[in-house]
């Protein structure tokens, strides 16, 4: 697992939401920091492969008409015009652009006319998680992705493609959007494998007494499960829309499959519950060893203090220094062995009150109940 800030930091979203209250629904107002947009494309079908870069907009039409089935891809969110020339060209909703640039949306599936609108959030683990909106929009031959940024989890499906692996290249734009859904949502094991590693590692200092900021980094480990279950647990639900609905642009086929990927949500629903409790779990066996290491603390200093009560009394009963003219005063002080007399005296208050203390399985090896029998 990549190294981390032991210390969680509260970080802005990278997006925030551009519209005003009350502004017209449908703008498209992209984020000042976000980055210049990309196309490429993917064009192909059973026997053809093309990918290239497109630069200008206008060729696309005649990229969709030549192909079974193309993959547009746009990396990027940073250019208003080639989202609103996008949108003219396939004839996308305005409102679902608006939730293209906003990317802060949770997983969903929205069903238009002519195309199905589907957000989802892909992860990664760099210094610390991160998670990032992929909108996708599915017509009859064509797949049209918008991602935030350069790089993602979708290499495989690129791979499958260019080698014609499996049945992608026989089949439809709802197959397409099938694997890059499976894609996004099986990046998420790799992420959490790496959190189950650092939760054992977490465990094993926590064992050995070896962190002083364990608790620190069991809170940041926890928050980070929190993003993460607040990104998976929308995908079910988008997952059973796309399942169980009706919708012509989702083949029979390809449901069956869309049904395994709504399984995999589920997996990892439950392991991250089960992180969670582990984190739980750890940070309460991190307090109940420090908690016990007080009380260990504490029990050794309360048996001093109260040995040396009775011995400060002892000593200040003989130091007092009364005349000894006086046959009310203490015989001891012209006693040629009082001084003796006096450290046997607190020797023996302190011997007895150890051996009290054991007795009472205070100190030492805990002493058996009566009537309880040793094994042979």
């Amino acid at each position: 697992m990549s190294k981390r800030s032991h210390h969680h930091r509260r970080r802005k979203p990278r997006f925030q939401r551009r519209t005003a209250p009350g502004a017209s629904p449908g703008s498209v107002k992209p984020h000042p920091d976000a980055l210049p947009c990309a196309v490429k494309v993917l064009a192909y079908g059973p026997d053809e492969l093309v990918e290239e870069e497109i630069r200008d907009l206008d060729r696309l039409p005649e990229v969709l008409n030549k192909h079974p089935v193309t993959w547009i891809n746009v990396d990027g969110l940073g250019d208003e015009g080639v989202v609103r020339r996008l949108g003219e060209l396939l004839g996308l909703h305005a409102l679902a652009l608006e939730d293209v640039v906003n990317a802060h949306q949770r997983a969903k599936v929205e069903p238009y006319d002519s195309h199905l609108f589907v957000v989802a959030r892909m992860t990664r683990m760099m210094e610390h998680l991160e998670t990032e909106q992929i909108s996708l929009f599915v017509g009859s031959n064509y797949v049209l992705t918008f991602q935030e940024r350069h790089g993602d989890c979708l290499d495989p499906v690129r791979e499958r493609i260019r080698k014609s692996s499996g049945k992608i290249r026989n089949a439809g734009a709802d197959y397409l959007t099938y694997a890059l859904l499976d894609a996004v949502i099986d990046s998420y094991f790799p992420v959490l494998d790496q959190f189950a590693d650092h939760l054992e590692e977490l465990e094993d200092e926590v064992a050995a007494g070896r962190s002083a900021d364990v608790t620190a980094r069991i809170h940041a480990v926890r928050n980070d499960l929190l993003v993460l279950r607040r990104s998976i647990r929308p995908h079910r639900e988008a997952l059973n829309e796309l399942v169980r609905d009706d919708n012509p642009l989702i083949a029979d086929e390809t449901r069956v499959f869309l049904r395994d990927c709504y399984d995999h949500t589920v997996q990892l629903m439950d392991l991250l519950e089960v992180y969670r409790e582990m984190c739980a779990d750890l940070r309460d066996y991190y307090l109940s060893i420090v908690s016990n290491r007080m009380n260990e603390v504490m029990k050794v200093l309360t048996i001093i203090a109260t040995i040396f009560i009775p011995l400060g009394f002892i000593a200040g009963l003989y130091g007092m220094n009364f005349d000894t003219d006086s046959p009310w005063n203490m015989p001891e002080l012209r006693w040629p062995f009082g001084y003796a007399f006096a450290l046997a005296l607190m020797l023996g208050v302190a011997a007895t009150l150890l051996f009290f203390f054991r007795r009472k399985g205070w100190i030492g090896s805990p002493r058996m109940p009566s009537g309880s029998r040793r094994g042979p």
